[in-house]
C-alpha cells in the first residue's frame, strides 16, 4: 500500500491540471489587473517548486530547463520574460508528470533527515523528505486558489 501522501499529492495534482483544462497560450498570459502573474508564472512556479521540494532538496536531480528559475521563481514575474518560456501543453505534461516521478525518487526516504533542514518564506523549518513535500500540499494548493481567481476575473 502506498503512503498516504502520495495519494494526497496526486489528487492536488489532478485538481490544478484540471483547474487549467481549456486554457490556451493568449487567456494563459493575461495578468488581470490587481494580479502580478499570470496562470502560467502559477503553474510554471508549482512546478519549480515541487522539483525543488521533491528533488533538489532530497538530493535528487530536478527535471527542468535552467531557465525555470528565471521564468517561474520567487519575485520574477511575466513582464520580465524574454524567448523560450513553455507553452501551456508542455507545462501541462510536466505537470503531469512529475507526481508520479517524485513518488518513485522519495517513497523510501521520506522519514529521512534533509541534508540541511529548509525554513520556508513564511518562517516554517522543514527537516525531512516528507515535511517537503507536505508543505508543498499548501503551496501548490495556494497558487491552484490563485489561478482560479485569476479565471474567476478574466
Amino acid at each position: 500500500m502506498g503512503h498516504f501522501l502520495f495519494n494526497q499529492l496526486a489528487f492536488v495534482r489532478k485538481l490544478t491540471l484540471k483547474e487549467v483544462e481549456g486554457i490556451d497560450e493568449e487567456t494563459s498570459h493575461l495578468v488581470p489587473a490587481g494580479f502580478n502573474n499570470n496562470i502560467k508564472w502559477n503553474l510554471g512556479h508549482i512546478y519549480l517548486v515541487q522539483e525543488r521540494f521533491g528533488s533538489h532538496f532530497t538530493g535528487d536531480k530536478m527535471v527542468m530547463p535552467d531557465e525555470f528559475n528565471s521564468w517561474f521563481g520567487r519575485g520574477t514575474k511575466p513582464a520580465d520574460w524574454q524567448d523560450g518560456v513553455p507553452e501551456m501543453d508542455e507545462l501541462r505534461a510536466l505537470l503531469k508528470d512529475q507526481t508520479e516521478r517524485i513518488k518513485r525518487q522519495t517513497a523510501h526516504r521520506l522519514p529521512h533527515p534533509l541534508a540541511e533542514p529548509f525554513t520556508t518564506s513564511a518562517g516554517l523549518t522543514l527537516l525531512s523528505v516528507e515535511e517537503m513535500l507536505t508543505y508543498s500540499l499548501y503551496h501548490e494548493g495556494l497558487h491552484s486558489e490563485t489561478i482560479k481567481s485569476i479565471k474567476r476575473v478574466l
